[in-house]
């Protein structure tokens, strides 16, 4: 799954710059795979690609929104106000990608009424009737790690099935419920450590053991790639907010 949303993200880039055909080889190199791979997830779709030809790039787009049930839509609440769920429910790319915000909670009296973009702060007393009056789908938890497990209880309470929650603590949710954690320090480790396994310094230098036999650093790769818009939230006060981080 995680691969076919990395498809789907190049894929739409590619229709916007209006690409209508694409190789397999094309596809892969941009995704950042390799092509035998990119092929077998593709044929678990059905048929797609013409043999000589490619694939055509919207229709192949419009299978793998099915296969990840983004045709029925979705919208999304925040519980937590603070500066990481502002920055979330701000993010326009979000809607353009099927995953409108619609509702944003938190407990400290001097965010709820506070406006994001159209979204107006809501207390998380009102959460249930909001996520039934929003017709909302998935909930994500942008809180301190103290109020995670309460806040997922409150978004699976209010009928949500589908929760990503942004605190790395451990939090129990019951069966038929989709949890996904997102620890931002976690991949930012991960980071460091790829980058020292690969030889690099701090400053972004190549290392002896890194370089050529001619003792000279390696050429960059020629890779296209479509990246996705990342969200960098900045760092504020959190206003003694028991929701915000």
């Amino acid at each position: 799954m995680t691969r076919l949303a990395s498809y789907l993200r190049v894929l739409e880039a590619m229709a916007d710059s209006g690409i209508a055909i694409v190789s397999s080889g094309e596809l892969a190199d941009a995704s950042g795979v390799g092509s035998a791979k990119l092929r077998k997830d593709l044929s678990f779709l059905g048929p797609n690609g013409v043999r000589g030809v490619g694939y055509d790039v919207r229709r192949l787009r419009a299978r793998i929104e099915s296969a990840l049930g983004l045709e029925r839509g979705h919208r999304v609440v925040i519980v937590g106000a603070g500066n990481l769920g502002r920055a979330l429910a701000g993010y326009g790319g979000f809607a353009g990608r099927g995953f409108p915000v619609v509702g944003l909670f938190d407990t400290d009296p001097a965010l709820v009424g506070t406006a994001v973009g159209a979204v107006t702060v809501r207390h998380l007393d009102v959460l249930a009737a909001s996520c039934a009056e929003f017709e909302a789908t998935i909930g994500v938890v942008a809180t301190p790690d103290s109020a995670a497990q309460i806040v997922c209880d409150a978004l699976v309470a209010a009928g949500l099935r589908r929760i990503m929650s942004f605190s790395p603590v451990q939090v129990e949710v019951p069966g038929g419920v989709e949890l996904r954690v997102v620890d931002l320090a976690a991949e930012l480790q991960v980071l460091s450590f790829h980058g020292i396994r690969n030889g690099h310094h701090e400053d972004g230098a190549a290392t002896a053991s890194s370089l050529d036999d001619a003792g000279t650093a390696p050429a960059s790769s020629s890779r296209v790639r479509f990246p996705g818009p990342a969200v960098s939230p900045s760092p504020v006060s959190r206003n003694g907010s028991v929701i915000a981080p």
